[in-house]
């Protein structure tokens, strides 16, 4: 069993020096964060929250929303990077808590294989999914959460809504980076989507 450390994703802090040391050298300074992003593809993991019945079947998804520097209101799903010597399962429950909070009690897959992986480009038009910073792969999951979420870092908050709310047009156009597919993706390997 691994230790896990509050220490925040730089991901998610703002840009520049924040003036902390750096107490866990698997984390990147914001300068050669930014110059791996320009050579090399950095690796993700992605979870879509869900809350499912006594049959397992999915009844309601768990949409984050989120403020862009901009000001622009986005919705989007959990993510983050890998560090360097994690594994993708302590990967996966440091993004889930830290979005969602300790309280929300995800069920961690049994098995570490994503229900698809994505690959973002800086460039739209290569793949569904765009982002603007880097070129990513992404391994992405359904999780399903029993507890209370109270989401945190740079969430606003947390919308559950029906499978078939989620994959609307509607929703799916205010979802980042094109997630809005990844979504649909997510429904369709549990079986809600044809």
């Amino acid at each position: 069993m691994s230790v896990r450390t509050p220490d925040p994703d730089p991901d998610w802090l703002p840009k520049g020096d924040t003036g902390v040391p750096n107490s866990n050298p698997a984390w990147l300074k914001d300068v050669e964060l930014a110059e791996i992003r320009r050579r090399l593809p950095i690796l993700y993991i992605e979870a879509v929250p869900v809350r499912v019945d006594g049959l397992g079947q999915v009844v309601e998804v768990g949409v984050l929303l989120r403020a862009r520097p901009t000001g622009e209101m986005t919705r989007t799903l959990v993510s983050g990077r890998v560090m360097y010597g994690e594994t993708l399962r302590d990967a996966l429950f440091r993004h889930l808590e830290k979005d969602l909070g300790p309280m929300a009690f995800p069920q961690m897959p049994v098995s570490p294989i994503p229900f698809t992986v994505a690959e973002y480009f800086p460039l739209p038009g290569i793949t569904a999914f765009t982002d603007d910073r880097q070129h990513a792969v992404s391994l992405a999951y359904v999780v399903p959460v029993t507890g209370t979420c109270d989401p945190r870092q740079d969430a606003l908050e947390i919308t559950w809504m029906t499978p078939e709310e989620a994959v609307s047009p509607g929703v799916s156009a205010e979802m980042e980076g094109g997630r809005g597919a990844l979504l649909r993706a997510a429904m369709a390997s549990v079986g809600l989507l044809r």
